[in-house]
């Protein structure tokens, strides 16, 4: 009986220890461990149901376990629904605006920010954003339960982004839950989770991601 005590004393130590190494470990290391040893398929889409419309809106995400990928389609299907014409995009493969009469950003939270990458798309095209009607989501595990603070706490990791660029002023952001599968997840990463005592699941909120996006039609 001692041995298997000093055993799980010796496993739960290492994994502390591993969980600490990465929590200290810079944040664009991190990504990088997680983008090696990730495989996800993030979707990207356009539909234009009617050829004659003028408009063209555009959703650009950031995602890092496809979780937020989910989110921005299914915005963008219910915005298709009601017939605008939308293009849905990671960050990363959007090279001009132009073609956008209005932008929704979107970004999940690693290390309580949104990516980098999601970043720098806004500081890229602050100027264009500035001119048009834009809105931002965020989707993080604060959001698995719907509550005054935890809204609080989500809008927050939007504060340095807000301050870095205030001309870009969205007319909504949205809050939503996101999933976690700690197969999709960098070892160094999925160790800071558990320790943290993160649940496993799909937490994202379908009904109250497409009321959100169905309601930002008019102001965008």
């Amino acid at each position: 009986m001692s041995g298997r005590t000093e055993i799980n004393r010796r496993s739960f130590l290492i994994l502390i220890g591993g969980a600490i190494s990465a929590s200290t470990m810079p944040y664009n290391r991190v990504m990088a461990v997680e983008d090696r040893q990730s495989v996800v398929e993030f979707i990207e889409s356009s539909c234009e149901k009617d050829k004659k419309m003028k408009s063209k809106l555009l959703i650009a995400y950031g995602s890092r376990c496809g979780s937020t990928s989910g989110v921005a389609e299914a915005i963008g299907q219910v915005l298709c629904e009601a017939g605008v014409a939308v293009d849905v995009r990671l960050v990363k493969n959007v090279n001009d605006l132009s073609p956008y009469q209005a932008v929704i950003v979107g970004s999940a939270i690693r290390m309580g920010k949104w990516l980098p990458e999601v970043v720098e798309f806004v500081k890229t095209y602050q100027d264009t954003l500035s001119r048009g009607p834009v809105a931002y989501f965020t989707v993080c595990l604060t959001m698995k339960d719907d509550t005054v603070e935890n809204r609080r706490k989500a809008l927050a990791y939007l504060d340095p982004v807000r301050k870095q660029f205030p001309q870009v002023k969205p007319v909504d952001i949205g809050l939503f839950a996101g999933a976690v599968d700690y197969r999709k997840l960098s070892f160094p990463y999925s160790l800071i989770l558990k320790v943290m005592g993160a649940p496993e699941g799909d937490f994202r909120n379908w009904e109250a991601i497409r009321t959100w996006g169905a309601g930002r039609r008019p102001a965008l």
